[in-house]
């Protein structure tokens, strides 16, 4: 199997997947970590290809950060990123043949996070 790293949205204010997100993914946390590469969300609140495959993944420590503050301003949101505005997400990938999808369910006061299939 050829390790995978995949994330969609859902807006969970609205009910709907979130278009247009902002997410940057990152090798490592915190101030040292490494950009790898910005993608957007599509219509159905995915990146239109995965974030890292074909032997891209590797073990270790990343960060996605979404970046919902601008997302729920563009969708005219009362208050929209007064308290969320960028959502960091600091994983680890211990098994770099494995699959790893890192979906966020969010609204501009909330957000949760998991590992999906």
């Amino acid at each position: 199997m050829t390790g995978k790293l995949s994330t969609h949205v859902l807006d969970i204010a609205n009910g709907t997947p979130a278009q247009g997100v902002r997410i940057d993914l990152l090798r490592g946390s915190g101030p040292g970590a490494t950009p790898i590469k910005t993608v957007h969300t599509n219509a159905d609140g995915r990146t239109d290809a995965a974030l890292l495959e074909n032997g891209a993944l590797a073990t270790g420590a990343y960060t996605l950060v979404f970046h919902v503050g601008a997302y729920f301003r563009a969708k005219g949101t009362a208050g929209a990123g007064a308290f969320l505005d960028q959502v960091p997400v600091m994983f680890s990938v211990a098994d770099a043949s494995a699959k790893y999808h890192v979906p966020l369910l969010v609204s501009p006061w909330a957000y949760s996070t998991y590992r999906g299939s």
